[in-house]
């Protein structure tokens, strides 16, 4: 199956069950997985993560399939980013019309 074909038909759950797959070394069913299961199933969830989730961490695999590394400093400005983010999606406030309660 060709890379292009397997990010089109993998969902967001299927990603999910195979991530959880090869952690625990067993199918959902409790059902061990062979080596070839394992190997497969592994290239299927970084292929995946590379392409379609672009993790944020520290050291992840690139699109290209190499190893990213990002700086400190990077790191920092991401977290500075999203704190201040979260500070400003936290003093939302839900307004309601005396009816709808």
């Amino acid at each position: 199956m060709k890379l292009e074909m397997l990010l089109q038909n993998m969902s967001a759950p299927v990603y999910e069950k195979l991530r959880e797959a090869v952690e625990t070394g067993k199918w959902l069913d409790g059902a061990p997985l062979t080596e070839a299961q394992k190997s497969t199933c592994l290239q299927a969830v970084m292929v995946y993560q590379a392409k379609v989730l672009k993790p944020d961490q520290h050291m992840t695999i690139g699109e290209n399939g190499e190893i990213v590394h990002k700086s400190r400093d990077t790191l920092q400005r991401e977290l500075k980013q999203e704190s201040a983010q979260q500070s400003f999606d936290n003093q939302t406030i839900a307004r309601f019309k005396q009816d709808d309660i």
